[in-house]
């Protein structure tokens, strides 16, 4: 009997309340500690969680407790059941997992998403690539699976068929502008449910083709062909009768068919396009030669060969526009005026970003050529180029995959994080390279330039993006960065417009007052007069009286074209200088000092250099 009651205490445990869990920890320390708490504390949870039996056999426990019937020794076995309880529920896992609190759904949590449509109906493009491929393999019965009409079985596949073949003839060739949505484009916010695909010409106007989104209960909501559409099919249908181009070829060719192509279409691409392209370069010829020959018969000179009319690019703008103009008079299948008018638009775009890249180099030579006394010039519009085309390529291949709908945010986004990264591993790259910019656009250094960087002086030979040469007084070729010369000190010696005629003469101290006057005024009058002088710079003082010299300061500046040249005038001027100091009666004094000795002195000295004659004398008699 107590075994039963206890299964059936341990199963009202389990069947209990999750807020049991954790008295139930407090109760299983105070059941070992002392049993008339724990049975208190458990009756009251059982009360609270109506578990009958357990309660019951407390309420016992209890009872025999207080009326002191029962020694200490029954009463730890009577505990024994409730500690057996309390541990069987802090150890059963179900028990534990419902103790955590259920968290309360948010309002923003995730919604769980719709089943997936095998068919692909989820989008208004999915229904109609869907319809329009089974269409084409005859599958009726699946097509009018995309059909939002009360028509079954066969007059469902027969207004299928007939969708089809108005679709194929009619539809215009954008399915890439379709919406790949599931919610579609939404053309009209009053029907949000609806989206149009194309519209064809019928004889009574206009027809707009729709998809409409129903809800299909627990499959979910799939874009069906509107039954407003479907309406109006039967009689578009019967008003075709431009015979398809697959009726005028031979069966073999449409019947034929590689990876489910046609063979007509591939002998299209791989034989038509070549030869409509040829066919441009016999128009070329033909052009170049009757403007050549119109040329040298009003005067050109007859070796000159025939210009160039079409090139490449305008070539294949003729080839897309020949397409193009050919799409509407033929009577092809929509998957098929599909590919050839991407292929058009992919041509056009390939031929305008290569006119864009010729146009850009011939900017380039003319600017070059306009340019050519400024140095670096041709390295900076090579740069610009490049970045240019870059950008034209960029843009043409951001164009190409918006038309195929294909999102280039996050690879944007990935662009600029990889562009960082690239930055930072070649930092000292663009730093020479923009340093290599500002010197070129500054004109700061130039080819042909005498300069002098830090410890390094010569002439600069070539002056790059990332580097400037300079050949050294040495004729060694030293490359410094661009970004070091942009921090430097530069001097720039061949930028002078004059040259400092600055020598320093000192004359002998036994010059008169009346010669040195003589030399100051003559040498004054003689830089004034010259030629190769400044006479308004001319400068010429008794600046102190030196050590050994009367020094004398001569200032001027010297007309001359190059360092050479300087260093001839300077050398007539020294030597006029040298004539007049001569004329004057005095000259040029040099490092010297003159010692005064007193009589004693010289007496004294006298002695003892006789003395030492006589020692001398007597050591060599002795």
């Amino acid at each position: 009997m107590d075994g039963a009651e206890n299964k059936t205490t341990l199963v009202e445990l389990r069947a209990s309340y999750p807020e049991l869990a954790l008295p139930a920890i407090l109760l299983l320390i105070l059941a070992v500690l002392q049993y008339h708490t724990a049975s208190y504390g458990l009756q009251m949870c059982c009360a609270i969680c109506k578990i009958t039996t357990i309660r019951a056999e407390i309420t016992s426990s209890v009872v025999a407790c207080r009326d002191g019937r029962n020694s200490a020794r029954s009463g730890r076995r009577r505990s024994l059941p409730v500690v057996f309880c309390c541990v069987l529920l802090l150890a059963t896992p179900a028990i534990w997992s419902q103790t955590t609190a259920a968290p309360n759904p948010s309002p923003n949590a995730a919604q769980p998403e719709p089943p997936k449509d095998r068919l692909g109906r989820e989008t208004p493009r999915g229904t109609v690539l869907g319809f329009i491929s089974a269409a084409r393999k005859d599958n009726t019965d699946i097509a009018a699976l995309y059909l939002n009409t009360p028509l079954r079985g066969e007059d469902a596949a027969v207004l299928a068929h007939q969708l089809g073949v108005v679709l194929d003839r009619r539809l215009p060739a954008k399915l890439n502008e379709i919406s790949d949505l599931p919610e579609g484009s939404a053309p009209d916010p009053l029907r949000p449910d609806q989206d149009v695909v194309g519209t064809i010409a019928t004889a009574d106007g206009s027809l707009e083709i729709m998809v409409e989104r129903v809800d299909r209960g627990k499959l979910g909501k799939v874009w069906l062909f509107s039954g407003k559409t479907l309406v109006s099919i039967p009689a578009v249908f019967q008003e075709l009768t431009t015979p398809a181009l697959e009726q005028l070829l031979p069966d073999f060719l449409v019947r034929t068919r590689i990876a489910s192509i046609p063979l007509f279409e591939w002998l299209a691409l791989f034989v038509g396009m070549p030869l409509l392209f040829m066919s441009t370069g016999l128009l070329n010829k033909l052009l170049a030669w009757m403007i050549g020959t119109l040329r040298r018969r009003l005067g050109y000179r007859g070796n000159d060969k025939n210009p160039q009319i079409l090139r490449v690019p305008l070539r294949l703008l003729l080839v897309a526009l020949v397409i193009r103009a050919m799409l509407p008079s033929l009577a092809l299948p929509l998957l098929a005026r599909q590919f050839w008018s991407t292929t058009a638009l992919l041509i056009t775009v390939v031929a305008g970003i290569w006119w864009l890249l010729l146009l850009n180099v011939s900017v380039e030579r003319w600017l070059v050529t306009r340019r050519r006394s400024l140095s670096g010039s041709a390295s900076v519009l090579r740069l610009l180029r490049r970045l240019i085309d870059g950008l034209v390529l960029f843009a043409g291949l951001l164009f190409i995959l918006y038309h195929f709908s294909i999102n280039v945010t996050a690879a944007l986004a990935g662009l600029g994080v990889g562009g960082i990264a690239v930055a930072l591993a070649a930092q000292k790259t663009l730093e020479n390279v923009i340093g290599g910019v500002s010197l070129i656009a500054d004109q700061a250094v130039r080819a042909g330039d005498f300069l002098k960087l830090g410890d390094v002086q010569g002439t600069v030979e070539e002056v790059g993006l990332r580097s400037t040469k300079i050949r050294t007084l040495e004729r060694t070729l030293v490359s410094l960065p661009n970004g070091q010369i942009a921090n430097m000190k530069l001097e720039t010696i061949s930028a002078r417009d004059k040259f400092w005629f600055h020598p320093v003469i000192g004359l002998k101290y036994e010059t008169t007052s009346a010669q040195l006057r003589s030399v100051l005024a003559n040498v004054r009058e003689f830089l004034a007069r010259h030629p190769n002088i400044d006479a308004e710079s001319v400068r010429v003082r008794f600046i102190r009286l030196g050590d050994f010299s009367l020094e004398l300061d001569f200032f001027a500046y010297a007309f001359a074209s190059d360092w050479s040249g300087f260093l001839k005038i300077q050398e007539e001027l020294l030597f006029g200088i040298m004539d007049i100091i001569q004329k004057a009666g005095t000259g040029i004094a040099f490092p010297s000092r003159t010692v005064y000795l007193n009589a004693d002195g010289i007496s004294k000295t006298a002695q003892m250099s006789g003395h030492i004659e006589h020692a001398q004398e007597t050591e060599r008699v002795a």
